[in-house]
Order: C-alpha cells, then structure tokens, then sequence
C-alpha cells in the first residue's frame, strides 16, 4: 500500500506537527470518555500507510480533530465506526462497512425522541450579527458537516462554502446543543483575517431537521455581541460525493 498523502496534507493544513496531532487525538478520546493511546510513530504508521485501517476509537477522535468522515481521509479499507476486534497494531479487523461512517438518518418525528438519533450530515449554518462599523446587520451563511459520536458533534465548515472556516465543538443534552464555535475570517475580507470565537447555545426541534439558537462572543470595541444561529439539515450522507455536492458557498 501507498503513503496516506490525504491523512497527511489535512494535518498539515491544520498547522499540527505529528506529536500535536497525536496529542489531540488523545485530548479528544478524553473529552468523548472514549480514551486512546495515540502516539506520533501511530501517526507515522498511518501516514506511511503501513496502518491502512484505524482501529474504531480512533477513527471517532480523526473525525472530531478534522471534522472530516474517515472515509474522506485517505484510507484504503472501509471503515466502520463500530467496535470490533481489536489486532492490537492500531488498525482491527472488520466486516466492510456498506457507506464508510455509520451515520443514521434522522427521521421526522413529532416529539423530542428525534434528537436521541444520529445528526451526522450535511447542514446549512446560518447566524445573523451587528456590524458597528457597517451600520448594518449581516448574515453569514456555511454548508457544514456535522459528525455526532454520542452526545459530541464535531462541526466543520465545507473549504469552498466560505473564505472563513467555521468549527464548532458541541455537546447534546437531551434536546440542548451547548458548546463553543470559532470563525477565522478571510484575509481579503472586511475583517481583515481576525479570529473570532465564542459559545453557543442552541435546542433541537422535535423534528430533527432544525438546531436554533443564541451565540455569544466578543466584539473588536471590547464588548461582548449575541444573536441568532441556526443549522438546517439537508443530507444524512457523508460521503465524498455529498460534501462534493455541498461544497460551494449557499
């Protein structure tokens, strides 16, 4: 088997140096209470492509560090997220699974027992906020993917949807969404590349379809800003083929 180039350039396109990667791999198995051992030469096996399949936990902490599917990150097998066997080698033996990520489709129920299902997809962000230099109010718009493993959803904003990534790092309780989001902004844009982050708190509707809620963060004239952010479901996939479909700005 060939090198993982794709596992490597996204680590790389996150800034982290193998060792970091490995470090978060491991900070985020403990958030999720699904503890792993990640370490750079695991790293160095994977890339390498001596490991071609990740064992279950840390495909589930690869997604929440990239906030990618594992089957959009260079590996060759099939991966299942469920557990199995584990060959001791930091890969496992497993049954092929039939779509990559094993994500459910949320169906639309009319009470609360809609948010307990899967949220992995495709959705649309939306959040509106105050521009003071503009005057005005603005709305910012992102196709996201969002990867749930239990009550943690990791989102990550499609590259060609924006100029500015979005990430957000979410918990569900019951039908509560709380968390924390980030927003690097482009370059070229009003905000000249600055880096805005804040938290979020946001409730599931009945149906499954619709997360809404408040955000919270900083303003640049020191003062703390709020307004309204939503997610809006449009596909349970996420395969390459669906991010391809979405990867464009809304």
């Amino acid at each position: 088997m060939g090198p993982n180039t794709i596992l490597q350039a996204v680590r790389k396109g996150l800034l982290m140096s193998q060792d970091d990667f490995a470090r978060a791999l491991r900070e985020a198995g403990y958030r999720a209470k699904d503890p792993n051992e990640a370490t750079k030469r695991l790293v160095q096996r994977w890339e390498a492509g001596t490991t071609t399949v990740p064992r279950p936990l840390y495909a589930r902490a690869l997604e929440t560090v990239t906030g990618l599917p594992i089957d959009a990150l260079g590996f060759t097998g099939l991966v299942s997220v469920e557990r199995v066997e584990d060959d001791g080698a930091g890969g496992h033996d497993l049954m092929p699974a039939s779509s990559g990520v094993a994500s459910a489709q949320v169906s639309p129920r009319t009470d609360t027992s809609a948010v307990r299902g899967q949220l992995s997809g495709v959705w649309l962000s939306r959040y509106e906020y105050f521009s003071s230099g503009r005057g005005a109010t603005h709305t910012e718009s992102h196709f996201v993917v969002i990867l749930q493993h239990g009550p943690r959803l990791a989102v990550r904003s499609l590259a060609g949807s924006s100029d500015s990534p979005l990430t957000m790092d979410l918990e569900l309780d019951g039908a509560v969404v709380t968390g924390s989001w980030t927003e690097q902004t482009s370059s070229e844009g009003y905000y000249a590349g600055a880096r805005y982050h804040g938290a979020i708190q946001m409730l599931v509707e009945p149906t499954g379809r619709r997360i809404a809620g408040k955000w919270v963060g900083f303003g640049k004239d020191f003062d703390v800003n709020t307004g309204p952010w939503e997610l809006i479901f449009k596909d349970a996939s996420t395969s390459k083929a669906t991010m391809a479909k979405y990867n464009h700005r809304p």
